[in-house]
């Protein structure tokens, strides 16, 4: 049986951008009579919040988007908190550790961009690490870790990454995309890259559909996927709503936020109807449930173009409601 998941964070209020992956998750394990498992993201403490989580739960319900497993449904693959999933994370590092896939990195992020310059840049995953610390002799790195806690680096080896995308179709990486990359960072929290891979393996999870942002990330992921003998899941990546300024949505764009909506009285069918219209699953902005989206959906079917969003559409199709 399939098995998807919708996974935010509880740093900020949920917002249009993060809707239209709900409801396209939400939608592909419907669709297929799968198990569609929410799972809160929260390993962040400092910035998480748990009233966050609370009002995202909210704002699913009122959207009509429900949950097999997760807070408040079944916990047959739980916790659902990553926060509560810690001892888990740890395992996979140790035995990563055991063959030989970790060395302690003692770089700051201003060292490491310094040291890539304009011709490397910046991708979504960060600066692409030149692998300093990984030739480090053993009395190096214990020399250095009397002055600094290191972060955790995983080795990457040699091998190029593919995988066909659901919806970005195939996707070809070449050895070393990206660099060695951070696994536990120095104040010990674990990063996204481990736990989200750990998560959906355990979790039993088969099909992720997830925002293009994360596209250049799931190279990683598969290479921690086979260094911890872990299967892989099936991946999709729907393009984003951008601002008219063209970067992803968020708090900048103003009330766009679905307790936003709610409280300027739009009704939860325009929401879904506008985001499926935009996501290429309508040819016309309307009202609709999201239940009612269930038979005609298919992955080949959504838009493979970002949509933006200006202020004359935010008027036009969600009225009362304030874009900046």
């Amino acid at each position: 049986m399939k098995r998807g998941r919708f996974a935010p964070t509880p740093s900020g209020d949920m917002h249009l951008g993060n809707a239209k992956i709900a409801l396209l998750s939400w939608l592909q394990m419907r669709a297929a009579g799968g198990v569609f498992v929410l799972r809160i993201e929260d390993i962040d403490i400092q910035r998480s919040r748990p009233e966050i989580t609370e009002r995202i739960l909210a704002d699913l319900r009122w959207l009509g988007l429900d949950w097999d497993e997760g807070p408040g449904a079944s916990e047959a693959s739980g916790p659902y908190l990553q926060s509560q999933r810690t001892g888990l994370y740890e395992e996979a590092l140790a035995k990563l550790a055991a063959d030989g896939r970790l060395y302690p990195c003692f770089c700051s992020r201003a060292e490491l961009l310094a040291v890539a310059g304009a011709p490397h840049g910046l991708s979504s995953e960060g600066v692409p690490y030149p692998g300093t610390c990984r030739s480090l002799s053993p009395e190096e790195r214990e020399r250095r870790a009397r002055h600094k806690e290191p972060s955790l680096r995983f080795a990457i080896g040699p091998e190029a990454v593919s995988f066909v995308d659901g919806i970005a179709g195939p996707q070809v990486f070449p050895p070393g995309s990206g660099g060695d990359f951070v696994v536990r960072r120095a104040d010990r929290m674990f990063s996204y890259q481990l736990a989200v891979t750990v998560d959906d393996a355990l979790m039993g999870i088969t099909d992720v559909l997830r925002g293009d942002d994360l596209l250049d990330s799931t190279p990683r992921q598969l290479h921690l996927y086979a260094a911890l003998g872990l299967t892989p899941p099936a991946f999709a990546h729907a393009p984003l709503i951008l601002g008219e300024d063209g970067r992803r949505l968020a708090k900048r764009h103003g009330d766009l936020g679905i307790s936003s909506l709610r409280a300027a009285g739009t009704k939860p069918e325009t929401v879904i109807g506008w985001l499926a219209y935009i996501s290429g699953l309508l040819d016309d902005p309307v009202a609709v449930t999201a239940k009612e989206l269930i038979p005609g959906f298919r992955l080949d079917r959504i838009s493979h173009e970002p949509f933006m969003l200006t202020e004359a559409m935010v008027r036009r199709l969600l009225p009362g409601v304030s874009p900046s």
